[in-house]
């Protein structure tokens, strides 16, 4: 698979995922009985199975025999869920929700969720039972992720590691033989000074080294680096070209930070936190600003459900581009004289009657479904890339609330 390929399955799964997260966060549990388990990729099905087991037991002691029922009912939901699969989840896990959600008028409806392969690999194996659905994890999973090279230093030592998502990764690290400012007797001040820019020297190609050996064969898939450290090490540092020249090119800034053990990481991870936000939607910007170049100086480009949705057909759409905070439905018509029209509406609203625009006849619902899905699946079936587009900037926010969330980059004009 393509990397633009793989790149579009994953924002894909992102946008399911995301949808799945908005859904149970809606549900409450009249008490504490809505069971979230997060499974990591080598706990053994059948640990999992004798822990749910177990909490089925101890469950048997609650109180309250509605909550107790629910319980024992979300566990045993859990348990035939696990009989799927074989002696260790799928890569990077799973996650299970089950329980009783409020319905209204005393009424509950039983749900279960099974969530395979998160974005990111569940890290540990929780088990939580609540009111609510334990979502977090899951939602920080979502958030753009991206991988960048982390490097603090000052004179004395250093460390390198990675920043992959919101998770800081220290991984190597290095202690000077740089002396001190004050010179040993017997030394002539010329000769110290020499052999202390000579420790410097050697120890910046230490650190050089590390990070080449760490960064270099991902350089492709790097999305920047970090270098922090007092003034003027890091300055000296990124100024004497000590690292290899194609990681030269991916550092994306400086920063002061104090420390330079594994703690001056995450230091310099929040003091670049601005410079962070702005890389994660850089992407998002560039389409925008194309979409928007396109639309004021020719006809390469189009919005809105229907004439988006027409130039997919046709084939002309080189990038779909949906904003991120999209939430309707599409609902499919079709009249007595087999007439099919469209009506995009909130994903919260109920469906409308509809009269066939052709001839005036009352038009039926053949079908509701996700506008996204909808798009996407023609998409898909014209080689057609698709990107999610951040709200977190002004022209983003434009695509959502001026051009209804849908827009497309063009591979020709086709005047519709």
């Amino acid at each position: 698979m393509s990397s633009d390929a793989q790149e579009a399955n994953e924002d894909r799964r992102k946008y399911e995922f995301r949808k799945v997260i908005e859904e149970l966060k809606e549900y409450e549990g009249s008490g504490t009985q809505l069971v979230t388990i997060y499974i990591p990729e080598d706990r053994q099905i059948s640990d999992v199975v004798a822990h749910v087991t177990q909490e089925h037991s101890e469950a048997s002691n609650i109180k309250s025999k509605q909550t107790r029922t629910a319980v024992q009912d979300a566990l045993t939901s859990i348990k035939d869920r696990l009989r799927y699969y074989d002696t260790f989840p799928p890569d990077n896990g799973i996650v299970i929700f089950s329980g009783a959600i409020d319905a209204g008028g005393g009424q509950t409806d039983m749900v279960t969720r099974t969530l395979e392969s998160p974005p990111q690999p569940v890290e540990s194996f929780r088990y939580h039972c609540d009111s609510e659905f334990l979502t977090e994890p899951l939602e920080h999973m979502l958030e753009d992720s991206g991988l960048f090279g982390l490097i603090v230093l000052d004179r004395r030592e250093a460390n390198v590691g990675w920043l992959k998502g919101k998770r800081v990764e220290p991984v190597k690290s290095a202690s000077s033989l740089v002396p001190g400012k004050q010179r040993k007797g017997g030394q002539s001040a010329q000769r110290f000074a020499r052999l202390r820019l000579e420790a410097i020297d050697n120890f910046y190609q230490e650190v050089a080294g590390m990070a080449d050996d760490l960064f270099v064969d991902k350089r492709h898939e790097l999305d920047g680096i970090l270098v922090g450290g007092p003034s003027p090490t890091k300055d000296e540092f990124l100024d004497g070209d000590y690292l290899h020249h194609e990681l030269q090119d991916k550092v994306l800034g400086k920063f002061d930070v104090a420390y330079t053990d594994e703690s001056g990481l995450k230091d310099l991870v929040d003091n670049a936190s601005e410079a962070l936000a702005d890389q994660e939607i850089v992407e998002d910007k560039r389409n925008m600003e194309e979409f928007f170049e396109k639309l004021n100086t020719g006809e390469e480009a189009t919005y809105g459900f229907e004439q988006t949705r027409r130039n997919l057909i046709m084939g002309s759409v080189d990038r779909l581009l949906i904003s991120e905070d999209l939430r309707s439905d599409v609902v499919v018509y079709e009249c007595p004289n087999d007439h099919e029209e469209y009506e995009v509406i909130d994903s919260r609203h109920s469906t409308p009657d509809h009269e066939c625009s052709e001839c005036g006849e009352e038009a039926a619902v053949d079908e509701r479904e996700d506008v996204i899905e909808h798009l996407m699946a023609i998409a898909e079936q014209r080689g057609t890339d698709t990107k999610f587009i951040s709200t977190d900037f002004e022209k983003g926010e434009q695509l959502l609330d001026a051009f209804g969330g849908i827009a497309g980059i063009l591979r020709y004009s086709t005047g519709v």
